[in-house]
């Protein structure tokens, strides 16, 4: 078919090849950045809350899954109306992107050339790590360096004119770098001679070490040669430039933290498992991160000096451990009460102060309390997956680098070109790395590298708008990545859709042709008006199986659904990277304009992140400079 049909109160001329979703052409809209800058001001929302269930019926959880709802609501861009936000940037009050520990001893990492490897176990090809991992090295001063500094650790500096600033090899919208990581580990010689949590400090790609902890604790719950590694967020750096929509992002880029983690891990043999059994306190015990002093928030947005909005929001932990380990049994409920012993333990360092001034959006902080995941009691055996390959339709496609030549010279594309085109084989190769089950059966459990990370089955599907995908028809497609929600998603969806596959598909690829016209211009207008959208070899939205995934499996989900997407997102970056184009995620994008599209409607389903793939167009005023050492400056 050809993408014809229209909503009615978004109508405007149509021609059988061009379909529009859009507000009439003389509405003026500020036109927000690439990933999303809002221009609302402080006065209170008048967004309606979603419909729910009257949440002192249902109990404490429906209330917690309430607030979820009405932060994703409250925080969606309209044509008329986006997120509240910032009215422009406080540049006097930009926070330090670097967190330090002030006074905590500091281990420097070793460094590694990042120009072209010889092919060897230690560097092995990124396609080949899709298929199976090298043997597993040992942890060392060495093999921590080369994980952290292959997903962690600053990639490169920029400078033009008088502005200088750094990048890092795990992306992060608007180049904020809300997320933190930390190592929980045994021993490792030249490191430390007794079990420890250290801080990353990425400028001087060093660890500071936080406090010692007992000597029994990874031998009591942990496989042998394993280590942890926790992530955590400062709302403040994101919001300081987003507003309420900032949440959103800084999940987003938790889920590229866990992916650039997993992709580097796997490059020396490591497999990588969210344990998410632990709770929030847990987290923020084991981490360190009880120093902060709780925060008080306040009823309404607010500006001024709260240094207490600084603190740490500890997300998740990543236990690492040798691929091919066996199951082991884990008991929550004692590992709890072990890490509440760690409060006894002496913490090492000051955090540093990251702004003079702030400004509270107080919803991210109630849905921050509110999405908090409660411990898991019962004990059991942990569960180790066997390593799943991924499907495999054109190599060819790949340009011979190695992971580490992939992860850290990838860059979020400022402009696409407009011209580059992609072959059919290639952007199925591409696909076959975005489901989560690997090569052969149904989609649906994450057992392919890196979704094995995630504990939890496939939640996010791809509505995708094919631009200029040599042998492909323009149009509207849909990559299934949980097929146990085939049959949902269709009735969800607009009547008129295809729902065919396309010529040439792989069979293991669920991707759906839904309707074909030239989707150019509704895709840069869905996107906030952004020319990136429609410039690419192609664009899409990740769509998310949303309140009955809240609803079955607590608010708690609300979070990981976005980190689906940031791990989604992370092998979007790499694959084009390698491939030898370029890609970008877009925040900014009109929820529901999204949402009737597709013809979704309530909650079921909905929109969670943009992505754009193809050819980059380089500014050539600005100039790069190496990681390490850089410039001396804070930020």
């Amino acid at each position: 078919m050809v993408l014809q049909f229209l909503p009615s109160r978004l109508c405007l001329p149509l021609n059988a090849a061009h379909f529009h979703i859009l507000p009439s052409t003389s509405l003026s809209l500020p036109r927000p950045d690439r990933r999303k800058i809002p221009t609302m001001s402080f006065p209170s929302s008048s967004a309606a809350s979603p419909s729910v269930k009257d949440p002192n019926k249902e109990g404490e959880e429906q209330g917690k899954v309430a607030q979820a709802l009405k932060y994703h609501h409250q925080t969606k861009h309209s044509f008329t109306n986006y997120a509240r936000g910032p009215r422009g940037l406080d540049w006097a009050n930009q926070p330090n992107p670097f967190r330090r520990y002030i006074s905590a001893p500091l281990i420097p990492l070793l460094h590694f050339p990042a120009e072209k490897q010889a092919i060897t176990d230690d560097a092995p090809l990124y396609s080949s790590l899709f298929h199976s991992l090298p043997p597993p090295k040992p942890i060392s001063q060495s093999s921590i360096s080369q994980l952290f500094y292959d997903s962690l650790a600053l990639s490169a500096w920029k400078t033009t004119g008088n502005c200088t600033w750094s990048l890092r090899v795990n992306p992060s919208s608007g180049n904020l770098h809300p997320t933190e990581a930390y190592l929980i580990s045994p021993p490792i010689q030249s490191l430390s001679d007794s079990p420890f949590v250290a801080h990353y400090a990425p400028k001087e790609h060093s660890l500071e070490v936080r406090a010692t902890i007992p000597s029994g604790f990874f031998p009591k719950f942990f496989p042998e040669n394993s280590f942890l590694i926790g992530i955590s967020s400062i709302f403040w750096r994101e919001a300081w430039k987003y507003g309420e929509r900032a949440f959103r992002y800084c999940n987003h880029d938790v889920g590229h933290a866990i992916g650039a983690v997993a992709m580097a891990a796997a490059t020396l043999g490591w497999d990588v498992k969210l344990l998410d059994g632990f709770g929030h306190d847990d987290l923020q015990k084991l981490m360190g991160l009880d120093i902060f002093p709780e925060f008080k928030v306040p009823s309404r947005p607010i500006k001024g000096k709260f240094p207490d909005i600084e603190f740490e929001h500890p997300d998740c932990l990543l236990l690492v451990f040798p691929n091919g380990s066996n199951q082991f049994h884990a008991n929550y409920k004692e590992l709890s009460s072990a890490v509440k012993e760690f409060v006894n333990l002496e913490s090492k360092g000051k955090p540093n102060s990251l702004s003079r001034e702030h400004v509270c959006w107080d919803i991210i902080y109630r849905t921050a309390e509110a999405v908090k995941k409660p411990l898991t009691v019962q004990s059991g055996e942990f569960p180790v997956d066997q390593f799943q390959s991924s499907g495999i339709c054109s190599e060819n496609s790949y340009k011979g680098l190695t992971v580490r030549e992939v992860a850290r010279k990838r860059r979020s594309a400022v402009d696409m070109d407009g011209v580059t085109v992609m072959e059919r084989e290639t952007f199925y190769q591409i696909l076959l790395h975005c489901v989560p089950s690997g090569n052969g059966g149904k989609h649906r459990r994450q057992l392919a590298l890196p979704f094995r990370a995630l504990s939890w089955d496939a939640e996010v599907h791809a509505a995708l708008f094919v631009h200029r995908v040599v042998g492909l028809p323009k149009g509207l497609y849909f990559l299934v990545r949980n097929e146990d929600h085939l049959e949902e998603l269709k009735r969800a969806t607009r009547p008129e859709f295809n729902w065919e596959k396309p010529a040439g598909c792989p069979d293991d690829l669920p991707l759906y042709e839904l309707a074909t016209a030239n989707c150019q211009e509704l895709a840069k207008r869905l996107s906030c008006h952004q020319d990136i959208a429609s410039d690419g070899c192609f664009s899409l939205g990740m769509v998310a199986h949303f309140e009955p995934t809240l609803s079955d499996k607590g608010a708690w989900m609300y979070p990981r659904l976005f980190w689906e997407t940031g791990v989604l997102g992370q092998v979007l970056y790499l694959e084009a990277h390698a491939v030898g184009i370029s890609a970008t995620g877009i925040g900014c994008f009109f929820d529901d304009p999204v949402h009737e599209l597709l013809g979704f409607r309530g909650s079921k389903f909905q929109s969670l992140y943009h992505f754009t793939i193809g050819g980059p167009v380089l500014d050539k005023r600005i100039m790069s400079l190496p990681a390490y050492p850089g410039p001396s400056i804070d930020k």
